[in-house]
């Protein structure tokens, strides 16, 4: 049975239509021009995947109070403005379908846009006294900087082992994830322990995502995402890096020569993208995948059985069946 997004978010619809409006407020500029862009930013914004983290978190550790809200609203702040400034390094014009804010307005607007959805997370914190979830999500982008800045390091270089790229991916896309599941917890007011198990099982889930996302660029599904982009980036993920550890030294010389000079050839990128489905580089790292959510999963049963519990163990599933 395919999981249906808005089904997994009805235990907390009211929450997220309420947050939606707070959000909205909470990005509101007398700068017209900054008005303008704030408008266009919540326009395009997707699933509400973070949010949805966040209430279900809460609500399986304790309950929501307007400490939740502005959790979420801190996440999404700060993380709408790493994107921004991410598309800003990555010259990208496109999120979602959607022109880039730097594709519109020009970098120089996109950089300061990003300042400023970064200012108001910080002071919406501060302002109400929220510092423990302060603390939570600004470590989460600490780690996701640290972790693009490794996974650059890496690139220049190939030689990432299987150990690296979890490092990589705890810290890039785990961490957030990570953030979002301790922030509802700490939000509900309950102790340290629970909030770093709800942190854990926040990090297990972030793993199993970005490894599905890896798998999109073998063509596993039906998907936006363009074949082979990873390998053209020159990012070593999962599936490549074990079908390399699986070669032989000749076999791996030659991957990693087309990777290092001829990435930029479809033809060759399809090369590679054979290479690693014949050694067996998807089922393993679906395997890994499927091990990280089973891992999740096993935190949760520690919880009360509840509707939230539920909605979050069909999320955790949702994330690694998705289709983009």
């Amino acid at each position: 049975m395919k999981l249906n997004i808005d089904e997994i978010q009805a235990p907390i619809a009211d929450e997220i239509k309420a947050f939606e409006k707070k959000f909205r407020a909470s990005m509101k500029s007398n700068v017209k021009l900054l008005d303008t862009i704030m408008g266009y930013i919540v326009k395009r914004k997707g699933k509400q995947l973070r949010p949805m983290f966040v209430f279900l978190s809460a609500h399986i550790s304790g309950q929501i109070t307007e400490s939740t809200y502005r959790g979420a609203a801190l996440i999404e702040l700060l993380h709408t403005a790493t994107l921004v400034h991410d598309d800003v390094v990555d010259d990208s014009n496109y999120r979602r379908g959607f022109f880039s804010v730097n594709a519109l307005w020009k970098n120089k607007i996109a950089v300061l846009v990003g300042d400023y959805l970064l200012s108001r997370g910080l002071l919406l914190s501060v302002e109400n006294g929220d510092f423990e979830l302060l603390k939570l999500v600004s470590n989460a982008v600490r780690e996701m900087s640290e972790g693009e800045l490794l996974q650059i390091e890496k690139a220049r270089r190939l030689d990432i082992t299987e150990a690296v790229y979890f490092d990589i991916i705890r810290q890039k896309t785990a961490s957030l994830i990570a953030s979002c599941c301790a922030t509802g917890a700490a939000s509900a007011g309950v102790g340290a322990d629970i909030v770093e198990k709800m942190r854990f099982f926040g990090e297990k889930v972030g793993m199993a995502f970005q490894i599905k996302d890896d798998l999109f660029d073998y063509g596993t599904d039906e998907i936006g995402k363009p074949l082979g982009i990873d390998i053209k980036e020159k990012k070593m993920t999962l599936p490549l890096i074990y079908a390399l550890s699986q070669s032989s030294w000749l076999e791996k010389r030659n991957v990693i020569n087309i990777i290092k000079n001829d990435s930029d050839k479809p033809r060759k990128v399809a090369e590679v993208i054979e290479f690693v489905k014949k050694k067996g580089g998807l089922e393993y790292a679906t395997q890994v995948m499927n091990r990280f959510e089973q891992e999740a999963n096993d935190i949760l049963t520690s919880f009360p059985d509840s509707i939230y519990k539920q909605s979050m163990q069909q999320l955790v599933r949702f994330t690694i069946e998705r289709t983009k």
